[in-house]
């Protein structure tokens, strides 16, 4: 009996290991993109965009929100539309319309349009983050599915930490050679959004709807994905009956707010790192090129998207997704706290670091949760709704920190807000994970310390 079940052990990784190999990098990819296309506007900023365009710091974070505004109102929907129409289908179109809109945004004249593109970005990708989630809820099992989610989420990560060289790069060719007649921050917006365009073509020819469509799995290993995605849904009590019921639902609020909180902190981090890290220069007598501030900036995230992974896969193994939640957030605080009074420029990086740790490692987890609370369209809508409500963070985490630094002076208000948020995450994640005692969170703790 030990030997049958060692054999299906050995048999499902090897199918997930097939699975992540074909379809996982893609969307990877994918999302790299996505990314790369959200956060190019935080390095156009400050090399011309503002000073162009007449931007004060909170406008541009307003610019940097309002993405947010149309990306909330489709979500939902598109979540549904992505369960009535098929993946496939429903995927490409959100990235080919989002590549179009970032290429079009190459040539906003003024402020007003500018705004006009960054709203219809987020209009265009709407639904892409939590339609990826459902539809790798359609291959993984709950045994493999936070390191699946972890790792997809992590281009996101990994887009932030590239981004800055990758976007500093492409801005100094567009100001050395004016290709097409642009300067360098309108050339970084076209060479990002046409990439767009060709991955969602390819996407459509790429991507299949799920295991039963696949070609390159073999009946036995799609029997295999259909009987262990079977016996996650026995183990889970049946949760909402429809989408309405979903609003209803306390457990689905309390995630929605515990990852609002989380992307709060990331979104805020990410869009005024480099301008926290430009500050140094005043705030501690220090001196740094643009080279370096873009290469000190990718630390903070790589060390954030290192943890995400690790904390994926040890969920996975643990079991215990709630007090992983709460140790990240406990990771978040600390580095925020400890943030606001750093004294110099090498503690405040360090300090940076663990926060972004904290913000970034944990975040994933909350949606396996949400995988796990309904199937179907209501659970493609209960994915949408915990998205949807962190997502908005990413309106006001820019824009509220973009406020109060130009009502302070400086980054500080907007690092003690984000430890606030983070330390009801502790005792969210707690209650999400009813079955995990006190010593179980010390445990997890102790041995994520360890590795640090």
């Amino acid at each position: 009996m030990a030997s049958e079940s060692e054999s299906a052990a050995r048999t499902t990784l090897r199918v997930n290991r097939k699975i992540s190999w074909r379809i996982l990098w893609f969307l990877c990819v994918l999302y790299f993109v996505s990314y790369l296309d959200r956060i190019g506007l935080s390095y156009a900023g400050p090399n011309g965009m503002n000073k162009e365009l007449g931007l004060s710091s909170t406008a541009f974070g307003f610019a940097a929100g309002i993405f947010f505004v149309g990306y909330i109102l489709v979500e939902v929907p598109s979540n549904m539309a992505l369960h009535r129409f098929g993946p496939r289908k429903w995927l490409a179109r959100i990235i080919i319309s989002w590549g179009v809109i970032q290429t079009l945004s190459a040539v906003a004249p003024n402020a007003t349009v500018l705004y006009v593109l960054r709203f219809l970005l987020g209009v265009a990708e709407g639904g892409f983050a939590p339609g990826v989630i459902f539809y790798l809820a359609r291959w993984f099992s709950d045994d493999y599915r936070g390191r699946a989610v972890s790792r997809f989420l992590f281009s996101a990560v990994f887009a932030t930490a590239a981004g800055a060289p990758l976007s500093l790069l492409l801005i100094d060719v567009g100001n050395a050679s004016s290709p097409l007649g642009m300067n360098g921050w309108r050339f970084l917006f076209f060479a990002t959004g046409l990439p767009a365009v060709i991955l969602g073509i390819v996407t459509w020819f790429y991507l299949v709807d799920g295991p039963q469509h696949a070609s390159w799995l073999s009946t036995h290993e799609k029997a295999t994905v259909q009987a262990n995605l079977a016996a996650d849904e026995a183990a889970h009590p049946i949760g909402a009956a429809n989408v309405r019921s979903v609003l209803r639902s306390g457990r689905v609020w309390l995630l929605g707010f515990c990852y609002f909180s989380f992307l709060y902190g990331a979104y805020a981090l990410t869009f005024f790192l480099p301008s926290i890290l430009a500050g140094f220069q005043d705030q501690f007598d220090v001196h740094y090129s643009t080279l370096q501030i873009a290469l000190l900036t990718t630390i903070p995230f790589a060390c954030g998207g290192a943890a995400q992974l690790w904390f994926g896969q040890n969920a996975d193994r643990k079991g215990r997704l709630g007090a992983h939640i709460a140790v990240s957030a406990v990771l978040g605080l600390i580095g925020g706290v400890a943030a606001s009074v750093a004294s110099g420029p090498l503690v405040m990086m360090a300090c940076l670091c663990l926060m972004a740790i904290g913000v970034t490692a944990g975040a994933p987890l909350i949606l396996v949760l949400g995988t796990r609370i309904n199937k179907g369209i209501v659970g493609a809508a209960t994915i949408a709704i915990v998205n949807t409500i962190g997502v908005s963070s990413g309106f006001f985490g820019p824009y509220i920190t973009g406020w109060l630094r130009d009502l302070t002076g400086d980054q500080n208000a907007g690092i003690i807000l984000i430890s606030v948020m983070l330390a009801a995450c502790v005792l969210i994640g707690v209650r999400l994970d009813r079955n995990a005692p006190v010593p179980v969170l010390r445990e997890v703790a102790s041995e994520t310390l360890k590795r640090k």
